[in-house]
């Protein structure tokens, strides 16, 4: 690796101030745009959404395991698929000792999605992963929160995907989605993301961009060309 420009100690102390400057002014922009997105309205969903989990039938409430407030991650999962997207595992890889954190803070966690419980449960024991999985088979709520494309749409040319019509090239797509049980019961979507709104939650994606090389994406065929599942990482 090729070194940038190389100075003194105080050079260095000098420029890396300069640049603590700009990170202070995004910090606060991040802040305030969180403030933001805790400000957006509300939407009350009116199904009652069903899932299958390892011991049997779960609705949307039971995911928030009595608190106010639930995190889904909408883990691409095709039913036709052997194994699980490796990107949303990459992801995935992150949030599993989130959970007892979250905990702490009224807040729940799942993933869901739309292969089967027995899929998922195999998948999942395979990562060594421990937060709740669900599967949607046979319900509305990835076509409801638009992660999942009927052929039909495919061949249509655009699908509904980041709140706009995209060229999107497979069944699944990822997300996360938040919700809130309101005082008088009911249940809220509070907020969605998807495509690089989901950068800020891959703990490995951070770390990268503190380094020289940061992600170092440019030359391959598609920016996450080098992912693979944990388990089949060598050297």
């Amino acid at each position: 690796m090729k070194p940038n420009t190389v100075v003194s100690r105080d050079a260095w102390i000098e420029a890396r101030r300069a640049l603590l400057a700009e990170e202070k002014a995004f910090t606060c922009a991040r802040d305030a745009l969180s403030a933001r997105r805790r400000d957006l309205p509300w939407m009350k969903l009116e199904k009652d959404y069903r899932f299958e989990g390892p011991d049997g039938t779960v609705t949307l409430a039971d995911l928030f395991g009595g608190r106010s407030q639930l995190v889904v991650q909408h883990f691409m999962f095709h039913p036709d698929w052997e194994a699980g997207c490796k990107s949303c595992s990459f992801w995935a890889d992150s949030f599993d000792r989130a959970v007892d954190h979250l905990a702490g803070r009224d807040t729940g966690f799942a993933a869901v999605s739309r292969a089967r419980i027995e899929s998922l449960e195999t998948f999942r024991a395979r990562m060594g992963w421990t937060f709740r999985w669900v599967s949607s088979h046979g319900s509305d709520f990835n076509e409801d929160f638009d992660v999942s494309f009927t052929p039909e749409q495919l061949e249509s040319g655009t699908v509904f995907y980041n709140f706009e019509q995209t060229i999107f090239p497979a069944p699944e797509a990822p997300g996360i989605s938040v919700f809130a049980r309101g005082d008088d019961g009911a249940i809220y979507r509070t907020y969605s993301t998807y495509g690089r709104g989901l950068d800020m939650l891959n703990a490995t994606y951070q770390l990268l961009d503190l380094t020289p090389k940061g992600r170092d994406e440019a030359d391959l065929p598609h920016s996450m060309a080098w992912v693979k599942l944990r388990d089949t990482i060598t050297g």
